[in-house]
């Protein structure tokens, strides 16, 4: 069974992007591959608990279980060593994927503060998206009561577009707010 979202992309996103760009075969419209969410918790070297809190919030958000990412190589400035915990991740694909992209662009990204749009500025080059969000609690699955730290993430939507402007007509059609400048 498909996802709402999942059904809008095939009704009405993928033929308004064949006619916008000129694609003659439905395999050439550009599609989300995956989305990226990373949490960065430095503050877990002194405290652990901090480490199992960040895991279970991004679980609650993404519904998927969180990796744990630990440091490559020793920084002595930021009193890391090597093999420490300095972040959590989780890479959603399919129908988890299109479900969290739903919830971000109707439900979270709405909440923020003083919210104006997304910046247009955050594509890679390569038709890729990256929204920082400073605060989990944006989320409506996070009880704010129970939350100890706030603290913010990066959400990196991968697609196979291959130009900026046809992830961005990707995005922009299936409701991400982008800022009019």
């Amino acid at each position: 069974m498909k996802t709402r979202l999942e059904e809008i992309y095939e009704r009405e996103v993928m033929p308004e992007l064949r006619k916008q760009f000129g694609y003659r075969s439905p395999y050439e419209v550009p599609k989300l591959q995956k989305i990226i969410v990373n949490m960065g918790i430095g503050d877990a070297v002194q405290n652990s608990k901090i480490q199992e809190a960040a895991e279970k919030e991004l679980a609650l958000i993404t519904g998927q279980k969180a990796s744990i990412r630990r440091a490559k190589k020793s920084v002595a400035s930021f009193k890391i060593r090597e093999g420490m915990v300095v972040g959590c991740s989780v890479t959603l694909r399919r129908k988890r994927m299109y479900e969290f992209y739903d919830r971000l662009v109707n439900a979270a990204i709405p909440r923020i503060r003083d919210f104006r749009g997304v910046p247009v500025k955050s594509f890679d080059g390569r038709g890729n998206y990256t929204l920082g969000i400073r605060e989990q609690i944006v989320f409506p699955e996070i009880d704010i009561d129970k939350v100890e730290k706030i603290r913010g993430m990066n959400v990196t939507i991968v697609t196979t577009a291959k130009t900026d402007e046809e992830a961005m007509a990707l995005l922009g059609a299936m409701g991400m707010p982008f800022r009019r400048s």
